[in-house]
This record gives C-alpha cells, structure tokens and sequence, in this order.
C-alpha cells in the first residue's frame, strides 16, 4: 500500500482485517499536515462508524456542520442543510470537519490495529514489475537515502493527486481543463460562522471556509492556474489581499490571525483512464482528482477504499488470469459508485467558470428550496448525484426562464 492518508488507511483496516498481510508505505512521519478543505460529508461518519473509530473522531472535538452555504458572484447567499433533504436518509443529519493532523494519524492507528504493518519515512520512487510487465513490487527509499526493493503480490497506489504508481505505470493523465489550484490555511477569530460550510463563488476563482474545530477555520481558495503567476512566490500576502479586496470577506476577517502559513496543492484535474494495471490498483486522488468544489476528497477516498478491498482480496486468490478478472470488476464498481458525481462535478467546474450560470443557479436554489436541499443531499454523499442529473432539474438549475427574482 503507497499511501496511509484516509485511503491507504481505509483500504488497509479492510484487508488486514480479512487477515490479509498488508505493508503500508508512506514518505511521511505521522502525523503530518496535508492540504486539504477538511470537510467530511454525513456519510464519511458511517464509514468511520464501521472502522470503529466514530467516537473517537467526535472526541478530539470536531466540529459539526449542518449544511452549506453557497454565495454566488452576484451576492446572492442560499443555505441548505442536511437534515432539510427529503427522501433520502443519511447516516447522520450533520457532517464534520477535523484538521488532517488528527483524523490521517487516528485512520492509520486503526488500520495498524488490525494488523496493517506501516513504514514511515519512506519515499515511494517506482514500481517494479516481472518480465511479463506484472507489477510485483516497489523502489523506495529509506531514511538514509538508499533504495530498496520490496516485494508484493499487489500493490495499490493511495498516494494522492500526484501518485508515482499511476505515473509509472501510465495511468494518470493530467485534464486539459480546468486547471486551477488551490491555496490553504487557517485562521482563529473568524466573524459569522454558523456552524456550515461556506462555499463563494467568483469571477476569477471560489473561497471557502469550514469550523474545523477549537476555534480554528480552514481557509481554502482555488483559482485557475493562470491567476497563478501573480503569487510570485508570496502565498500569503496573495491570500490575505484577496481577503482585503472583497468586502463580505473583508469584515469577516477583521481582528481574525492566520495561525498557518498558506500551502498550495493542484494543479487538479488528473484522471486515470482505468484504475487497475496487472499487479496493481489506484484507489482516491490518486484515480480520480477533478475539482475541490463539491467537498468529495476525503469520503471518495475512504469509499473508494471499502470497495477495492474485496477486489484486492479476490485478486490475490485468483489463479488463472493473476487476478485481473477482478480488478476490472473493481473498475466498473468504481464507476458504478462514482459514475454520477464525476459528472456533476464537471457541470459545476463548466459552471463555476461562467458567473452568470452561477448566478441563476443561486436564483434558484434560493427560490426553490428543494433543489437546494437534493444538491446539499449529493455533496453530503447520501442523495445519488442521479437524482439531479435529470435534464429538467440541470435546465431549471440553470436556463430556466421562470426564476427571475
């Protein structure tokens, strides 16, 4: 396993809990700070619920979130919350949000619970393969800087947006469009917060801002990497006068501390054409990373996680295809679960591009209340993103003439 952040972990808990011997590699010490909005949707606590660790989590004093709340570039505020969706029953009516420092290092402590073995400090570099192209291990290197081969029966790359094992094995491709990054820090005495996470959308980018906690908010902003250049290497400074420049924002933030520096993360955007290669599986970001937009990382990577095991378990008992069968079961699943998110994670990317779609959205979100309850449904991950991949809801969303105000 390459990876031990919330899908190296998840994957791990589930194999080593078949009783399957299982070596998670990563090149950090935990526990370490990742960038990342932090947000868990209502249905990642089910997961965590399953891996025992739900209590816990609640415990170290993550914050609930009842809902979201979206401002589009007009001005124009709608807030949907959870526990409004009708028709569909989540695990829990509110999601949380919790600093990665906290929730990677309790997810891996879990899996090693279990059994899962873990090596830290340890910088992944290639994957090896058999003379028939097989993968059948990894190169990485250890503290002092010498490579070392380990051997595997599988290996599975967790290892995020940028993942050596689907480059090297030519899985990974970067998407022409969008191409955005993002900035992150945090900030203790932030104004207003309500207990929801605040998405605000803009002509040249979105902001957002989640309660992760003893007082403290993640701030995240994402713009296209053609904004980029004008960071000139002070993301700071860069954060804080796009802070300034917004008014909403602006008061907000007077008298707030920034107690991190800002770190970036992207560009986004990476898809991997098929998850799976002879000997090996990419399970989270490191299969598919579109848009931060919708809050999926951290639940698509648990989720994704749960589903590969059982793969990855079948795959090593396999005899007469070295398992492939059942990774490329692996793959439809995937795309079973995942299939209708990605693409409305696409109509939001186009959207967000364009503030006078973004504008009519919250037109009608703000005037129809239950579209905005079955999108806050989707983001929470309990509401099928099928349920508004319909035509008329998409045209009501976002051409319907009927919504003036």
């Amino acid at each position: 396993m390459v990876g031990g952040g919330p899908a190296g972990a998840a994957t791990a808990w589930s194999l080593a809990k078949a009783g399957i011997d299982v070596l998670v590699v990563d090149r950090a010490f935990f526990p370490r700070d990742k960038v990342c909005a932090e947000y868990l949707s209502p249905q990642a606590s089910r997961i965590f619920f399953d891996m025992g660790v739900l209590d816990e989590i609640e415990s170290t004093g993550a914050a609930h979130l009842a809902g979201m709340i979206l401002r589009a570039p007009s001005g124009r505020t709608v807030s949907a919350e959870f526990a409004g969706v009708k028709g569909f029953e989540a695990f829990r009516n509110r999601g949380l949000a919790l600093r990665r420092t906290v929730l990677d290092e309790i997810l891996l402590r879990r899996a090693k619970l279990v059994g899962a073995r873990v090596e830290e400090g340890s910088r992944v570099t290639d994957v090896t393969r058999d003379s028939d192209g097989r993968v059948n291990g990894i190169a990485s290197l250890g503290a002092g800087g010498k490579t070392r081969h380990l051997r595997s029966r599988m290996v599975v790359g967790a290892d995020g947006l940028r993942s050596i094992v689907g480059r090297r094995l030519g899985l990974v491709r970067a998407r022409r469009w969008p191409k955005r990054i993002g900035l992150v820090s945090h900030y203790r005495g932030i104004r207003g917060m309500k207990g929801m996470g605040e998405m605000h959308a803009d002509a040249n980018g979105y902001f957002g801002l989640n309660d992760v906690g003893h007082g403290l908010t993640n701030v995240g902003l994402v713009i296209p990497v053609s904004v980029a250049e004008r960071i000139a290497g002070d993301r700071n400074a860069f954060i804080e006068e796009w802070i300034a420049s917004r008014p909403h924002l602006a008061d907000r933030f007077r008298g707030a501390e920034r107690v991190s520096p800002v770190r970036a993360t992207g560009p986004f955007a990476s898809v991997a054409g098929r998850a799976y290669a002879p000997g090996a599986a990419l399970v989270g970001d490191a299969a598919d990373f579109f848009d931060p937009f919708t809050g999926e990382g951290v639940y698509a990577a648990l989720r994704g996680g749960e589903i590969l095991a059982p793969y990855i378990a079948e795959a090593l008992r396999a005899n007469g295809d070295g398992g492939l069968t059942a990774l490329a079961a692996y793959e439809a699943a995937r795309r079973r679960e995942f299939g209708g998110k990605w693409k409305l994670e696409r109509i939001l990317g186009f959207a967000l591009a364009f503030p006078p779609l973004m504008n009519h959205a919250a037109r009608a979100l703000s005037s129809r209340k239950e579209m905005a309850d079955l999108l806050v449904g989707v983001a929470g991950d309990f509401v099928p993103a099928e349920a508004v991949l319909t035509p008329r809801f998409l045209f009501d969303l976002f051409f319907s003439p009927a919504i003036r105000n």
